[in-house]
């Protein structure tokens, strides 16, 4: 099968109102890996991966936006620059940015691609309430609208909307030119944000309402480690009793070559 060619920001904006696309946070090679062969859309991955050399081998197709974790909270605008820069020529198609307009606009002046944040922001959340909706009156719909078109006016070419009500950010959605990124905020946006983990059911916590379980990785996992653990135990066992190391497990050597050292010492 022939790899896909990798969408640019051009591509992704002409898809808007024509098909909703799909995104996924992945964080690990096997993860960008079976993204590729699925053909999801969209993947966030964290900057470690992003610099792994193997990354692109893995994700050829994939459109990669790397996530906030790069400092950004009390980093400067040149430092986010710094970093954005870096894994733009590591291959990254676009930056994940929930800076200030300020940094998103000196972002868009060295033309490097932003996805904004609204909505439930975790970094920001202390401002909206914290780990909660955002956007269910009239005045805080206002304020994610607001948000969405500063960023559009900073230059951002997407945004991921957050925990807000389907039909706010529906409304919005019409109202913008960037890509709205749907996290729990329903499918009238452009596309749809899932963590990997929830969708490989890896989540051992509570999982959010918006997500969706389509397999449990986390009972294989502990069916592994079990099976793990039975291994190690069975080595140490036979260390212990002498059953390993077996003559098969050896180097053999010379007779008469081991006696000439043994003569030597």
């Amino acid at each position: 099968m022939s790899k896909q060619v990798r969408p640019t920001v051009h591509d992704l904006l002409a898809m808007k109102g024509k098909r909703q696309l799909s995104m996924l946070r992945v964080v690990a090679l096997e993860e960008a890996e079976a993204a590729e062969a699925a053909g999801i859309d969209l993947i966030s991955v964290p900057p470690e991966l992003l610099f792994d050399p193997q990354f692109r081998d893995a994700a050829p197709g994939r459109f990669a936006i790397p996530g906030g974790e790069y400092g950004q909270s009390g980093a400067t605008t040149d430092e986010i620059l710094r970093c954005a820069v870096k894994m733009r020529a590591a291959s990254a198609d676009a930056i994940y940015c929930a800076a200030s307009l300020q940094t998103i606009r000196r972002l868009r002046d060295e033309h490097i691609p932003v996805c904004g944040h609204t909505g439930l922001i975790p970094s920001h959340s202390t401002w909206t309430g914290g780990f909660r909706a955002v956007g269910k009156t009239a005045a805080s719909a206002a304020f994610v609208y607001k948000q969405v078109k500063d960023l559009e006016a900073a230059g951002a070419f997407s945004v991921e909307i957050e925990v807000v009500p389907a039909e706010v950010a529906a409304a919005i959605s019409e109202r913008t030119s960037m890509l709205l990124i749907s996290m729990g905020a329903g499918s009238g946006c452009d596309a749809q944000y899932l963590f990997s983990e929830d969708v490989l059911g890896l989540n051992r916590g509570r999982y959010p309402r918006h997500a969706k379980v389509y397999r449990n990785l986390a009972a294989e996992y502990d069916r592994i480690q079990v099976e793990r653990i039975a291994a190690f135990r069975e080595y140490a066992a036979d260390i212990a009793s002498g059953a390993y190391p077996e003559e098969r497990h050896r180097v053999p050597v010379d007779a008469e070559e081991l006696e000439r050292f043994l003569s030597r010492l």
